[in-house]
């Protein structure tokens, strides 16, 4: 499994999320309440995600 990262957006104030990628999705977990938890994503749905940003973003 990967090293949890930031996004490359995120400013420097810690009000972001992290992520983990890894051979069957992705974990998401917010920066500033990492002992809360994390949402799992499977590979299908974190695809989608990143497709949709890329759209998005242009």
């Amino acid at each position: 499994m990967t090293e949890w990262h930031k996004s490359s957006y995120s400013g420097g104030n810690n009000e972001c999320v992290e992520v983990r990628e890894h051979s069957t999705g992705a974990d998401v977990r917010d920066t500033q309440n990492r002992a809360r938890g994390q949402l799992a994503f499977t590979s299908d749905e974190w695809s989608a995600f990143v497709n949709a940003l890329h759209l998005t973003n242009g």
